[in-house]
């Protein structure tokens, strides 16, 4: 393989490593609070607030309900004013990020409802605050639960960030599409799904070995 060819390679995981990571963080930053709310505000639950949560519901399953390659293209308006441009990565991220939230908040919703209500209870005749009850309690024994979501997320964003480069969203999609299929390139495109599967590999190593870590059951 050619020395251009291994810098086209590094540039573009590069770039995919930079929409996956920002589109993380920002889509977990608003994902985790979200579904704080969601859950805290449910039936039965800590600060019950029925319409409230009914509406957060449907907003979020809204959003999950768009096929990611559809919500690419009807937000580019939304894009060009956040960035300026609707192509290349920094551009790719704001729909990344999107797609994403819905699917972070569920995951943390998710994983707060596990935690065993016998906890919860004795922190309540405890005294404690629902600050407390969320800082201290809910969100300590369910990281095992969100760090596994987290990793299916970070899974999934790999996978949109490939389909951004369908419009030029840069990244490893990006390269497979213009050398490996628009230029019969079989060695780029055999090249790029390679470092696909070891980041995905990777990926999910990493949050097997933190939720692990996190767990203490």
């Amino acid at each position: 393989m050619s020395p251009e060819i291994i810098e086209l390679l590094s540039k573009s995981l590069w770039e995919t490593t930079v929409m996956v990571s920002v589109s993380t963080l920002i889509s977990t930053l608003v994902g985790l609070p979200l579904g704080i709310l969601l859950t805290i505000t449910g039936k039965g639950h800590l600060l019950e607030a029925r319409s409230l949560n009914r509406v957060l519901g449907a907003i979020i399953n809204a959003g999950r309900s768009v096929p990611f390659i559809i919500l690419l293209v009807a937000i580019i308006p939304f894009t060009r004013l956040i960035t300026g441009t609707s192509i290349g990565t920094m551009a790719a991220i704001v729909p990344l990020s999107i797609a994403a939230i819905p699917f972070v908040a569920r995951v943390v919703e998710t994983a707060l409802k596990e935690v065993d209500n016998g906890i919860i209870e004795a922190a309540l005749s405890m005294g404690a605050s629902p600050w407390q009850l969320i800082y201290k309690v809910l969100l300590p024994e369910s990281w095992p639960g969100i760090i596994a979501g987290l990793t299916l997320a970070i899974i999934s964003l790999i996978g949109y960030s490939a389909m951004a480069g369908a419009i030029g969203g840069g990244g490893l999609g990006d390269l497979a599409i213009r050398y490996g299929y628009q230029r019969f390139r079989a060695d780029i495109m055999l090249a790029t799904v390679v470092i696909l599967l070891i980041q995905v590999q990777l990926v999910q190593s990493c949050g097997d070995w933190f939720a692990h870590k996190l767990n203490k059951k």
